[in-house]
């Protein structure tokens, strides 16, 4: 079957949304959200992932990266990997995991979607982005570290939105890599001072938060990257819409 025919790349989209819709079940069928949002569940649990972590580092780490690699291709978000690094592996050491794997997840993801999928992704986001082309021929990268910077767009439709503009693979890797670290490390500070705050509290409240470096100094740091972000959506990403 010819690569380029409208049938393969139905069958290759079609394989992947089969993929997204199990991968979704097999994640929420073993893991209940309201769980993961409770801040009781997490402390109770602690001792047991970490243990598990120091027992099956390897494994672990291995593990996670893959998982984490598979997630962005499979168009998922990275919050919740984010701070599952930070809570597990601590502020530097997720942070390399989570970036890494983040950037080579979107990397496969923006190859597969520019192979099989150009002409849909054209038909739909070139409308809503054609304005972003001269920000493109003027510096690829620095636009795109920008972009991503700036959160102007969910996670799944910057990894795919440099399609419109044919920008190089190597560019590509490199302002999706750079971009990515001061957002996330924001939010693998905040899971790794969440696991500190544990240590040393039985129960997690305002003043608690208020009273801990380790949760709001990511949090100062967040809303100064959200501060940025405006500034860049506003001067620089404004004619896009």
């Amino acid at each position: 079957m010819n690569p380029n025919s409208l049938n393969f790349k139905l069958i290759i989209g079609t394989i992947h949304l089969f993929a997204i819709f199990i991968l979704l079940y097999f994640v929420f069928s073993i893991i209940d959200v309201k769980d993961l949002m409770s801040y009781e569940f997490i402390r109770l649990n602690k001792d047991i992932i970490l243990k598990y972590k120091s027992e099956n580092f390897l494994l672990l780490t291995i593990s996670f990266f893959i998982f984490s690699v598979i997630w962005v291709l499979l168009l998922g978000f990275t919050m919740p990997l984010v701070l599952f690094s930070g809570f597990v592996f601590g502020k530097w050491l997720g942070m390399l995991i989570v970036v890494i794997s983040t950037t080579i997840g979107a990397t496969f993801l923006y190859l597969l979607a520019g192979y099989f999928f150009r002409d849909m992704i054209e038909e739909k986001l070139l409308p809503k982005f054609f304005k972003l082309r001269e920000f493109f021929k003027k510096n690829d990268i620095i636009y795109f570290m920008c972009f991503r910077f700036a959160g102007v767009t969910p996670y799944a439709v910057q990894n795919i939105l440099p399609i419109l503009f044919n920008m190089p693979l190597k560019n590509y890797v490199i302002a999706t890599f750079l971009g990515n670290i001061p957002p996330m490390f924001i939010s693998v500070a905040l899971g790794s001072g969440i696991k500190d705050i544990i240590d040393i509290n039985e129960e997690l409240s305002f003043f608690t938060v208020l009273g801990s470096p380790e949760i709001y100094l990511p949090i100062f740091g967040f809303f100064i990257i959200l501060i940025i972000s405006l500034f860049i959506k506003k001067f620089y990403f404004k004619n896009m819409e």
